[in-house]
């Protein structure tokens, strides 16, 4: 039963320190990292974890929020 006890906590906070732009969207730049100043473009979002995170485990959603992983990445121009 203890063990069973353990794995339980184990997965709990898995779930709980894990969202899913964090985890399945790559590593995050600089340019999603820091806020747009003013006059410049927002940010645009991965509504695809967006929508994962509110689906699946909310707190994920804050965070990505709090990372930055929630931003879509820039995109490079030639």
């Amino acid at each position: 039963m203890k063990q069973f006890r353990q794995f339980v906590i184990i997965v709990l906070a898995t779930a709980t320190l894990s969202s899913c732009a964090t985890v399945f969207g790559g590593p995050v730049t600089t340019y999603q990292k820091t806020k747009p100043a003013a006059g410049q473009p927002k940010r645009e979002l991965r509504v695809g974890a967006l929508v994962a995170d509110i689906l699946l485990f909310s707190p994920g959603a804050i965070v990505d929020f709090v990372t930055g992983a929630i931003y879509k990445p820039q995109a490079t121009t030639k």
